[in-house]
């Protein structure tokens, strides 16, 4: 089982990085292309990050689950989808793996490998930006994951994801890991250190309120939650992951 876990903690740290990577890398590329057309620039970062997420979640999506995010993660524990010392295991290599890919992507583009964001990003707007980005992302992967049509899951994250750049006020982080990442990056998609504490803090809080609608809207939540995002190896714990698929017979009440 260690064995598991360790691949399933390489495909968070590279998954992870390969998410940051995209993020910063097509901010900066974007930049660069597109100057002084802050509109187009946002777009050509939007697509560039939603497309490379389907992709990302597909590719390391069958061992891990492509959580990828430590909201996810946690939201995951609560559901009993995975065990405590995995998900933390996860958010290590997901924190690790956002920074390198802070790192790749600055090197990539002949910049310094670290470069500290100046960018900072305050305000009750923002914060409640990301706090709709990450109660949509979470409902969005348990609800799409609860259906029949949980094939779909990556293509649906990518695409929320893409739209969130546009309909949130923050450009939808909606990823504690990911938010570090941006720190090591002085470019369009950075993060100042300062502002960190703050997005991370609504982030949970979006997460937390996800928990409490999934619960509600979803009262078998935790019989796919071993299948979020992706179904994947299963957790120490638990022989195999259940098909998200198979929905379980309604009850007398019509729930």
């Amino acid at each position: 089982m260690a064995g598991s876990l360790g691949r399933r903690a390489l495909a968070e740290f590279i998954g992870t990085a390969l998410l940051v990577t995209a993020v910063v890398g097509s901010g900066i590329a974007a930049s660069r292309l597109s100057p002084h057309d802050i509109g187009l620039e946002l777009f050509e970062n939007a697509v560039a990050t939603g497309a490379a997420l389907v992709a990302i979640i597909l590719a390391v999506g069958p061992v891990s689950g492509a959580h990828l995010n430590p909201v996810i993660t946690l939201l995951d524990r609560v559901f009993r989808g995975v065990s405590t010392p995995a998900a933390a295991v996860y958010i290590a290599a997901q924190m690790v793996g956002a920074t390198a890919g802070g790192i790749l992507a600055n090197l990539m583009f002949s910049l310094s490998a670290i470069e500290v964001s100046t960018k900072v990003r305050t305000g009750g707007w923002l914060w409640l930006g990301e706090v709709i980005a990450t109660f949509g992302l979470a409902l969005v992967v348990f609800g799409v994951v609860r259906s029949p049509r949980a094939a779909v899951a990556s293509f649906a994250v990518g695409a929320y994801i893409t739209g969130a750049y546009f309909f949130t006020s923050s450009t939808s982080f909606a990823n504690p890991a990911v938010t570090i990442g941006r720190v090591f990056s002085n470019t369009f998609a950075g993060i100042a250190p300062s502002s960190v504490a703050a997005f991370a803090g609504f982030q949970l809080v979006g997460g937390a309120i996800a928990a409490l609608a999934i619960w509600i809207l979803y009262p078998d939540a935790e019989t796919v939650a071993p299948a979020i995002v992706v179904p994947h190896e299963a957790d120490d714990r638990r022989p195999t992951a259940p098909d998200p698929a198979r929905r379980p017979a309604p009850s007398r009440d019509g729930g």
